[in-house]
C-alpha cells in the first residue's frame, strides 16, 4: 500500500519485476476461480509484460497463477513461452508487424504523442489548457495532413500510455518555496518528534457535508439523460476528523460553524482518547487552527505536538481523502431532504467507515506525502 516515490511531486513508480513469491502473495485474496480471476483480459500487452510473464513461468510459477496475475489467457502464455524458447531469449517476444495496410501516423512515436498532449492545449491556440479527443484530432490532422478517425486517435493515445483524467486542483496562491521549505524543515521535525516521544500521528481536517447531493454517472439510453430528484434546499453539516496510517479515525459532527472552541474541544478529545501517549497532530493553517486561543491550549498540553501544513496545500493532508470518499462515494446521490436527515445519514456512513480500518488506511495512503509522514 505504501508505494510512493519522491516527496511532494508524487512521481509514478516504474514497473518493477515481481518475483513469483510476491505474485503468489498478491493472488491469495483472489481465490481459485477462472484463470484471470474473473477480470477482463488486457487489450494490449507490452514487451515488458510479456517478458515478466515468461520469466515467472521459467521460475516455476504455475501457469494459472501467472495468467491470473497478468490478466491473460493460458494459451497466450504458452505461445509467449514457445516464442521465448525458440529465440533463446526475450528477443522472441518482440512484437512482429502484421501484414496489411500500413498504419496511419505510424511515424508518430509514443514519445511524440506524450510530448504533444503533456503540453497545455492553450499553446496550440485553444482557450483552455485541457485536452479533448476532438482537440487532439484537430491538431494532428492539421499538423500532419492526415485523415484519421477519432477512434484512431483514441487508440493511439491509449497505446502511448495516455488516459483521460480529471485534474486535481492546484491553487494559484500555493507557494512552491514554502512547500519545499516545509519538506526540508518541518517534516524532519515531525518525524523526530514521533520517534522521540513514541507519539501517535494524526492528520486533522474539517469539512462541510452539503444537503445538495453530488451526482454520479449511470447507464441510460443514448441521448436521453436520466434525472435524479434532489432537494433544492440549502444547508450543510460541519464535521471534523483526524486519521492516521494505522486506520484509526476520530470524528465529530457539529450543528454550527467550527471555531477555535470546537478545535480545542476536538484536540482535548484526542488527548483523552490516548491518555498515556504523546500525540502529533498535523493540520492546515485555517484561522481556528492558528488563533491565539488554540495556540494557548496547545502550549498548555505537554503531550500535544501540533504542526501546520504550508498554506493552500490540501493535497498534502491525508484526511482530505476521507472527506473526498465520503462525499463522492458514500453520500453520492443521497436522498436527504432536511438538515437532520443528512446529519443522521452522515452519522451512519461515518460509523461504517470508522469500523473499516483497511479502507481508512487505503484512503490515508492516497495522499502523496502520507509515506513521508507515517
Amino acid at each position: 500500500m505504501r508505494h510512493l516515490a519522491k516527496a511532494a511531486d508524487c512521481y509514478a513508480p516504474l514497473y518493477l519485476w515481481r518475483t513469483p513469491k510476491i505474485l503468489q502473495l498478491s493472488l491469495t485474496a483472489r481465490g481459485n476461480g477462472s484463470d484471470n480471476g474473473g477480470m477482463q483480459p488486457i487489450k494490449y500487452s507490452t514487451y515488458e509484460l510479456r517478458v515478466r510473464a515468461v520469466r515467472a513461468l521459467h521460475e516455476g510459477m504455475p501457469v494459472a497463477q501467472v495468467a491470473q496475475a497478468y490478466q491473460v489467457d493460458r494459451t497466450t502464455l504458452y505461445r509467449w513461452r514457445v516464442r521465448f524458447d525458440q529465440a533463446s531469449g526475450p528477443q522472441g517476444l518482440v512484437r512482429v508487424p502484421g501484414s496489411g495496410r500500413p498504419r496511419k501516423l505510424q511515424d508518430l512515436t509514443s514519445e511524440q504523442w506524450r510530448e504533444m498532449v503533456l503540453q497545455p492545449a492553450s499553446t496550440f491556440g485553444f482557450e483552455t489548457d485541457f485536452w479533448t479527443a476532438k482537440r487532439i484530432h484537430q491538431v494532428v490532422t492539421e499538423r500532419f495532413a492526415a485523415s484519421v478517425s477519432l477512434r484512431t486517435i483514441l487508440r493511439r493515445l491509449e497505446e502511448a500510455g495516455l488516459t483521460y483524467q480529471k485534474p486535481t486542483r492546484e491553487y494559484f496562491e500555493a507557494d512552491p518555496v514554502a512547500r519545499q521549505t516545509w519538506l526540508r524543515e518541518t517534516l524532519p521535525k515531525i518525524r523526530s518528534t514521533i520517534q522521540e516521544y513514541r507519539a501517535i500521528l494524526y492528520c486533522e481536517d474539517e469539512a462541510s457535508i452539503s444537503l445538495t447531493a453530488l451526482l454520479g454517472k449511470t447507464w441510460a439510453v443514448r441521448g436521453q439523460t436520466p434525472k435524479q430528484k434532489v432537494t433544492g434546499k440549502r444547508g450543510s453539516v460541519p464535521v471534523m476528523s483526524a486519521s492516521n496510517a494505522q486506520g484509526r479515525w476520530v470524528c465529530r459532527l457539529y450543528d454550527k460553524r467550527i471555531t477555535s472552541a470546537e478545535v480545542i474541544e476536538f484536540l482535548d478529545q484526542l488527548l483523552r482518547h490516548h491518555p498515556r501517549r504523546h500525540l502529533v497532530v498535523v493540520m492546515d493553517q485555517a484561522p481556528p487552527h492558528t488563533s491565539q486561543l488554540t495556540a494557548a491550549f496547545i502550549q498548555s498540553q505537554r503531550r500535544l505536538h501540533v504542526f501546520h501544513l504550508p498554506p493552500y496545500s490540501p493535497d498534502w493532508n491525508p484526511d482530505e481523502k476521507v472527506w473526498n470518499h465520503l462525499k463522492h462515494q458514500e453520500l453520492k446521490g443521497h436522498q436527504a431532504k432536511t438538515k437532520p436527515e443528512i446529519k443522521d445519514l452522515s452519522e451512519q456512513k461515518l460509523t461504517a467507515m470508522a469500523q473499516n480500518p483497511e479502507l481508512l488506511r487505503g484512503l490515508f495512503f492516497r495522499c502523496c506525502v502520507a509515506d513521508l509522514l507515517a
